[in-house]
């Protein structure tokens, strides 16, 4: 086999982060009896996907820590519901703290992903899940979707010290797994974070096109569907 060790990303490659998460916010929504504040609850959950995919964004490329972001992607939802809301650094980090308690108890698994990593593990690869996800949330929704077992190595950009896309990252994840570059792929759904950041550190790669962005000439191999990599792999 040209590949030996397989890079995967977890959120959304994996692991339905959207879908678990979009029932955690409504959930979220309901402990706080937010629906005092706001006239529908989609002004709120519109808000918060808006802020979301802005800060993390802003997150993988090191322009903001980790505690801004916490505090953000809840601060702006909350100001969209006007100035009666309570929108305190410390109350956002309260809410944030019970919507990640809400989403690290989640199962969900995007379609195939325990058949592709049942076949994977008796095709003989060593697999390392390699992650901007925060560590106290990560091995909680490891262990609640029942992946973890999975892994030979976990690999979070908090212990790397930087995120992906950096060049950096992936080559921690090469010390950190005992990888080589030339016979490992990348695995993600993310084109930018996953995609173009191990291509540009040198691996292969296979984009997830779950979202189905426009066609890119940087993925080696791009797929709909995680029972396709099965084709490839």
């Amino acid at each position: 086999m040209k590949y030996q060790d397989l890079f995967i990303d977890f959120d959304d490659t994996l692991y339905d982060t959207y879908g678990n998460a979009t029932i955690a916010l409504r959930e979220t929504y309901l402990f706080f009896n937010l629906d005092r504040y706001f006239t529908e609850y989609q002004v709120f959950s519109d808000a918060y996907w808006a802020a979301n995919i802005d800060l993390w964004k802003r997150y993988s490329k090191g322009e903001i820590t980790r505690d801004y972001l916490i505090v953000e992607r809840f601060r702006r939802p909350l100001s969209a519901g006007g100035e009666q809301v309570p929108q305190s650094a410390d109350f956002c980090i309260t809410v944030s703290d019970q919507f990640l308690a809400f989403c690290s108890s989640k199962s969900g698994v995007v379609e195939g992903a325990h058949e592709l990593m049942d076949y994977l593990r008796r095709r003989g690869y060593r697999m390392h899940m390699c992650s901007n996800g925060f560590h106290e949330v990560q091995y909680k929704k490891l262990e609640a979707c029942g992946l973890k077992d999975y892994f030979d190595t976990i690999i979070l950009s908090e212990d790397a010290g930087v995120n992906k896309p950096s060049p950096l990252y992936f080559d921690y994840a090469l010390k950190m797994s005992g990888a080589v570059r030339e016979h490992t792929l990348m695995i993600g759904d993310n084109l930018q974070t996953d995609i173009v950041g191990a291509h540009n550190a040198g691996f292969d790669t296979i984009l997830f096109n779950r979202w189905q962005e426009a066609p890119s000439e940087v993925p080696t191999f791009t797929v709909s569907t995680l029972r396709d990599i099965m084709k490839i792999l």
